[in-house]
């Protein structure tokens, strides 16, 4: 059984190309519930469903790291928004994000948690979205960064606003240009900042921007009302195979 502490968030970061072994994804899918093995069925492309299979499988296992209970018994929640969470309650907040490259779980033992992960190889046209979803301030910024940074910049930026989003678990009811975000590259600092109507105070919430691997940023909020010192903590791991220590680039984080 792992210790989570207080003061900290474990991240558990997987690969799903790594994954080949057929025996292992059989075992994934014995996993399943009845609802999740349905709607892998549903999935049209082997890709998305290899994808989701991962993804089961690693919050599956990665609980019952933490808690009592064999990974196919964990039952799920979700609020109004779709964020899930474990039914019953227990003293342990989770989330989840993936792309077809990469999946990763954040964990912690005080508050909600949001985390992001997002690929640089996403096919969008990342100005113009942003100039539609993005705060005035942060559009500014991205249009002074020249033309060769703006792709990984709106990334960055894009990541942390669905972490911040995930944490607060509204979804995308949650107007993106209502908040901003804004960093220092050569101090690592990372400040959040709220517009009318939100009545949030900013100080109350602590979020770290990675890099994770050459294409991949990740990002990560938790509310914070009592100024703990969160630590971060990764591994890598294959479910039910192996882990590793997972090596990250810490971009920018807030700070107390």
């Amino acid at each position: 059984m792992i210790k989570l502490e207080d003061n900290e968030i474990h991240l558990w970061f997987t690969f799903p190309d790594k994954m080949t072994d057929n025996r292992l994804l059989r075992q994934y899918q014995q996993l399943l519930s009845v609802e999740e093995h349905k709607r892998w069925q549903r999935f049209h492309f082997a890709k998305h469903q290899h994808q989701y299979l991962m993804t089961r499988a690693l919050i599956r296992t990665t609980l019952s790291r933490y808690l009592e209970g064999s990974p196919e018994t964990w039952q799920f929640s979700k609020n109004d928004y779709g964020k899930p969470a474990l039914y019953p309650a227990q003293n342990l907040f989770f989330n989840l994000s993936n792309t077809e490259t990469l999946i990763v779980c954040a964990l912690s033992r005080q508050q909600d948690i949001g985390v992001d992960v997002e690929t640089l190889q996403h096919k969008s046209s990342t100005v113009e979205i942003a100039q539609r979803f993005f705060s005035a301030q942060e559009v500014e910024a991205l249009l002074n960064c020249p033309k060769s940074q703006q792709r990984q910049r709106f990334f960055q930026y894009w990541t942390l606003k669905e972490a911040y989003i995930k944490a607060r678990g509204l979804g995308l009811s949650q107007p993106l240009e209502q908040f901003s975000f804004s960093f220092n590259a050569s101090q690592k600092s990372l400040k959040l900042s709220f517009h009318e109507p939100l009545k949030e105070n900013p100080k109350y919430w602590q979020c770290w921007l990675l890099k994770v691997t050459s294409i991949h940023y990740a990002a990560i909020c938790i509310f914070n009302p009592t100024a703990i010192i969160y630590k971060l903590q990764a591994r890598e791991v294959i479910p039910l195979k192996s882990e590793m220590n997972f090596d990250y680039n810490l971009l920018a984080n807030s700070s107390f």
